[in-house]
């Protein structure tokens, strides 16, 4: 190593300079972007329940499921929509004094369907004896993916774009190290929870507006230049 410094210092100034650049490590510099594109809620998820408090345990899960029975009835009228039940729950409710004084039973039952039409005007139906618990309007799979690959390639653009503009600014060419591809979903439409029956006339359709979701690509890696 002494006599690789020795032979360094009796180079010409020239020659040192350019074997210091030979040396000289690429520079890396970190970046990113980002994309949106909008996809339409096509995909409608409903939760609806069955609730009934009471002290005998055995009448209630007569009236529950009896409940529950009739509602999957009425969606099996509905070829598209999914129905499927969900979970049931039985639980005491105590006194002060620690005693049990009655018995509570939840049940649910999920739908799914991509036809927003049907699935208020079923909902419409089930809210004469059934409360809705949860409505989620999000796109289908096929469509957040279409959405999905429209935003990495916008995104994708973006990094390149961005990455020219520094290595432009330095006057040299540059390569991609590492690339990493993020993505998520936000629901410009709003989730609706309730557990109440509804206050609306019987058998009308449930409001149901579809609306869009943001699909957003995030683009990250590390650039270097050459």
């Amino acid at each position: 190593m002494r006599n690789f410094i020795s032979t360094l210092r009796s180079l010409p100034l020239l020659t040192l300079l350019v074997a210091t650049q030979a040396f000289a490590a690429p520079t890396s510099i970190e970046l990113s972007s980002e994309a949106s594109r909008p996809a339409v809620n096509d995909l409608v998820r409903a939760t609806v329940s069955a609730d009934a408090t009471g002290t005998s345990p055995g009448e209630l899960s007569r009236q529950v499921n009896a409940q529950i029975a009739d509602a999957l009835k009425t969606a099996k009228a509905y070829s598209g929509i999914k129905a499927q039940t969900g979970g049931t729950s039985t639980y005491p409710i105590y006194a002060k004094g620690g005693k049990i004084e009655a018995w509570r039973m939840h049940s649910e039952i999920s739908l799914e369907s991509g036809d927003s039409a049907a699935i208020a005007e079923l909902l419409g139906k089930l809210q004469n004896s059934l409360g809705v618990t949860s409505l989620a309007l999000q796109p289908s799979p096929g469509t957040r993916q279409r959405a999905e690959n429209d935003a990495i390639l916008d995104a994708i653009t973006a990094f390149k774009a961005r990455a020219k503009l520094i290595a432009d600014s330095f006057g040299k060419p540059y390569r991609i190290k590492q690339l990493a591809v993020n993505s998520g979903t936000r629901n410009v439409q709003p989730t609706y929870r309730g557990a109440a029956k509804s206050m609306l006339s019987e058998s009308a359709p449930m409001p149901v507006e579809a609306g869009e979701s943001l699909v957003s690509v995030t683009v990250s890696g590390q650039i270097e230049l050459e």
